[in-house]
């Protein structure tokens, strides 16, 4: 493998030209697919971390998990290395393969389409002024209190921008569901800011 290879950040190319990410990122992708196990290290070093974030934020409290799933999304990787294109960011093509593997785990756990009573919209609102009183970190944290399902629900629709559609598709429920497990959290989500905030 070429030890010229120096990809200190998957996601910033600040100072570097795109080209060089680009070729870097190609050596270190063709490298793999020659079975090189120093640069499969390499790729598993650099993109792991923040895989590992996004895993985090759905099975915060369970470690193994994480760990399990991390390493079954890299195993992905690693052997479908040969489907990527090119086309769009490797580390979205990534993350696609880190969340499509989580929800797979997941969806083991989710529990049939069950009729819920509507959630209003306005009783889940939260005033963004609400939101800046706390930090990043405390927020994470009280969407990880949230039951499993409202919590994937959340997760998928808030910050990997799955429609209702597609995340009744993963999680094999119906839109309808899906909507209200967002409610849900949502209206969870409000209430423990309104007891910390006041």
């Amino acid at each position: 493998m070429a030890e010229t290879i120096n990809i200190s950040n998957p996601f910033a190319t600040t100072g570097r030209s795109t080209i060089a990410v680009h070729s870097e990122l190609s050596v270190l992708i063709n490298d793999c697919l020659n079975e090189s196990r120093l640069a499969q290290k390499r790729l598993y070093d650099i993109y792991a971390p923040a895989a590992y974030g996004v895993i985090k934020r759905y099975l915060y409290n369970n470690d193994s998990l994480a760990q399990e799933v991390l390493n079954d999304a890299f195993y992905k990787v690693l052997t479908k290395l040969d489907t990527y294109n090119y086309q769009g960011a490797f580390e979205g093509w990534i993350r696609r393969i880190v969340v499509n593997t989580l929800t797979d785990h997941l969806r083991k756990n989710i529990k049939p389409d069950q009729h819920h009573k509507e959630v209003q919209p306005e009783d889940a609102y939260v005033q963004s002024e609400s939101l800046e009183k706390i930090s990043h970190k405390e927020l994470l944290g009280l969407i990880h209190t949230l039951p499993e399902t409202q919590r994937t629900v959340f997760n998928l629709f808030v910050f990997e921008n799955y429609s209702h559609k597609e995340i009744g598709s993963i999680l094999n429920i119906n839109e309808t569901n899906s909507r209200w497990h967002l409610n849900d959290a949502r209206k969870r989500l409000k209430e423990k800011l309104n007891f910390i905030l006041k």
